[in-house]
């Protein structure tokens, strides 16, 4: 990685952690209390922007992937790699803070709802893709294997968007993205749109550092190899 894009990584994060903080004093201090639901819907702020980042994620391992298989550049495998992990994290965020707001707003922590179960299945797609790669003697078929279930796993994202809208439902429809235009109030959603702003940033800034992990473990393995491949003549 250029010291360029180590920069921009580090300059990502740090924005990101900035605009965190400015976050939560949005939510403590600023938003309004929504009528129906109360303090509670104040983990809207952080459920919505990081169920936003796992889904793009996981559209970028599915891109990534794309690539590996056309090109067998390892680079695309290692960029899907990074990509994957985050989306983990963050869909790990969203299966947390969501049950913690259903059980308030619902009675239960968990319903089999169609938005929740097909979320609950996509962190085990994914799941599913870090093993693959994990259970594979040959590196290269895992990495294979891997990418073809990092592709197939993104076609659940749209099911989760859309789900609100194709099957009964108990989960909010979207608020935002309307025809009529957004349905909270402006504090809502500038706090919303800084949350979303944060989230990316601090994603990307992971995503580039965790890129240039994987470069070096490539290099040291592959300089291992040759070196007991070629060992110093004594």
């Amino acid at each position: 990685m250029s010291p360029k894009v180590r920069w921009i990584g580090a300059i990502s994060g740090i924005l990101g952690v900035g605009l965190m903080v400015m976050v939560h004093w949005m939510v403590f201090f600023w938003v309004p209390t929504e009528r129906t639901q109360g303090v509670v819907q104040r983990i809207f702020y952080i459920h919505v922007p990081a169920a936003w980042v796992a889904f793009m994620a996981f559209g970028i391992v599915a891109v990534f992937s794309a690539l590996y298989l056309w090109r067998k550049d390892v680079r695309f495998d290692m960029a899907a790699y990074s990509a994957a992990e985050g989306g983990m994290v963050y869909t790990v965020i969203v299966l947390l803070t969501g049950p913690l707001w259903g059980r308030v707003a619902w009675g239960a922590w968990w319903v089999w709802d169609p938005k929740l179960t097909l979320t609950l299945l996509l962190w085990f797609i994914y799941l599913g893709y870090f093993l693959v790669r994990a259970s594979t003697d040959n590196s290269e078929r895992g990495k294979r294997f891997a990418a073809v279930l990092g592709i197939v796993g993104a076609l659940d994202i749209p099911l989760i968007y859309f789900s609100v809208v194709w099957f009964r439902s108990m989960h909010p429809g979207p608020v935002v993205m309307k025809a009529d235009g957004p349905s909270i109030e402006p504090e809502m959603l500038a706090a919303l749109f800084t949350g979303l702003g944060s989230s990316t940033l601090i994603f990307f800034s992971l995503f580039l550092f965790r890129y240039r992990l994987e470069r070096v473990r490539w290099v040291l393995v592959h300089r291992q190899m040759i070196a007991e491949m070629h060992p110093p003549v004594s």
